[in-house]
């Protein structure tokens, strides 16, 4: 029986306009991420994978089509409702880590929690949410930084950073943008093995977009992505993430 469909995109059309001239980048792309598996979109760069991205976190709105969260469209939802559904139900990691200059490791990984709640009721729950953020920094490793702000920081150790901050809210689905194309090949094997064991221990769904096919190839669905379209589709990992990206 297969699992529950978390996220899905139903005819997502997305096009930018430069001069005067529309540039369709997305041309109607259809995808499903079920829950407790790995999921991997690939394909090379200006395939639209990133636009895709975007539009699955409501950081960007379609043109065409919609996106549905456990079956109810989110692409169009109010403002607040998508705001929640960034901040509680997902968890975002970047390529470039977009943590916070001027916050310490254990700043950054608190941020959801300060961003989501009002000033009184984070005072309220402040002492649980420190516990909360020093937990998940322990989940990557990190504790032993929480005070110490991404100049102080390796690549390595700052997505390990951005990967606890995207866990802070216990979110129902990870997307993950190119999570190790800013790293060194020993690095992101690292940061592999990290979301596999999310994956398999805590039974995180994961939607991992990148250029890698020996990295995607250890999904348990992989799509293939071509010219804004989603161009294939196969089933079944035969290998974990990390023994795959070290072939």
């Amino acid at each position: 029986m297969s699992s529950p469909i978390v996220l899905a995109a139903n005819g997502l059309k997305k096009s930018y306009h430069k001069d005067r001239i529309d540039v369709p980048v997305l041309r109607g792309v259809d995808l499903e991420v079920r829950e407790g598996e790995v999921t991997a979109l690939v394909g090379r760069s200006g395939s639209g994978k990133s636009t895709l991205m975007h539009l699955l976190a409501t950081l960007d709105r379609p043109d065409e089509g919609e996106v549905l969260f456990r079956g109810t469209r989110i692409d169009n939802a109010p403002r607040a409702t998508r705001d929640r559904y960034r901040n509680r139900d997902i968890g975002v990691i970047f390529q470039f880590y977009f943590l916070l200059p001027e916050l310490s490791a254990i700043e950054n990984v608190l941020a959801p929690a300060m961003i989501g709640k009002s000033v009184w009721s984070y005072l309220k729950s402040r002492n649980e949410y420190r516990r909360r953020a020093e937990a998940m920094l322990d989940r990557v490793g990190l504790l032993h930084r929480a005070k110490h702000r991404p100049s102080e920081m390796s690549g390595g150790e700052m997505q390990r950073v951005a990967i606890a901050r995207a866990l802070m809210t216990d979110p129902t689905l990870l997307l993950a943008d190119e999570p190790t194309g800013n790293l060194d090949t020993e690095t992101g094997k690292e940061i592999l093995q990290l979301l596999t064991e999310l994956n398999q221990n805590d039974s995180l769904t994961i939607l991992m977009i990148t250029h890698d096919d020996e990295i995607a190839a250890g999904a348990d669905v992989l799509w293939r992505m071509k010219d804004g379209l989603i161009e294939t589709q196969q089933s079944a990992r035969n290998e974990p993430l990390l023994a795959t990206s070290a072939a």
